[in-house]
């Protein structure tokens, strides 16, 4: 495979990303009732359930009026998903191979979420439930979806890799 072409691989996974969290949210859907608990593992630790988010993160922003929404939870998504495009396709900018995955990565979640925002009237469908015995203050950790896994997994990474970026350089000067 060519060089060229091996520089879009990474597009398969948000392909991936996409296809697992939209069929994981329909099977959601059509089989456990909207909030209520389907199953439970390991006692009350995982549960999966049937929960409608119509807001951010943490359900920032869910009393905010719907223009707003519009502008916030679907036009600057989509403008993000636009320049993330720009910078994978783009020749001007020289991406390696790392974080041509991340930012596969990040489409497939953000693109993901939108998909929800937009077909299902800004709700986006969350499932996975894990109790955290307090940490930060929660009992429970906010509901999420696979599409969130891989945006915090893809912001991670990324944030990951510019700190060992810059560590690396600042040891590089000092030698």
């Amino acid at each position: 495979m060519g060089q060229n072409k091996r520089s879009y691989l990474p597009l398969l996974l948000t392909a991936c990303v996409i296809l697992a969290d939209q069929l994981s949210k329909a099977w959601i859907v059509r089989h456990i009732a909207e909030n209520t608990v389907g199953y439970q593992y390991w006692g009350d630790f995982l549960a999966i359930v049937h929960v409608r988010n119509t807001a951010i993160a943490f359900s920032m922003g869910d009393s905010l009026p719907l223009a707003v929404k519009l502008l916030f939870f679907i036009i600057v998504p989509v403008l993000l998903v636009i320049a993330v495009c720009v910078v994978f396709f783009s020749k001007r900018f020289i991406l390696s191979s790392f974080h041509r995955w991340v930012l596969a990565l990040f489409l497939g979640g953000g693109i993901g979420n939108l998909i929800d925002r937009i077909f299902r009237s800004f709700r986006v469908v969350d499932f996975i439930s894990v109790k955290v015995y307090g940490f930060l203050g929660f009992e429970r950790w906010p509901t999420w979806n696979i599409a969130d896994a891989s945006l915090v997994v893809s912001g991670i990474l990324l944030a990951a890799s510019i700190l060992f970026e810059r560590s690396e350089s600042k040891e590089g000067k000092h030698v």
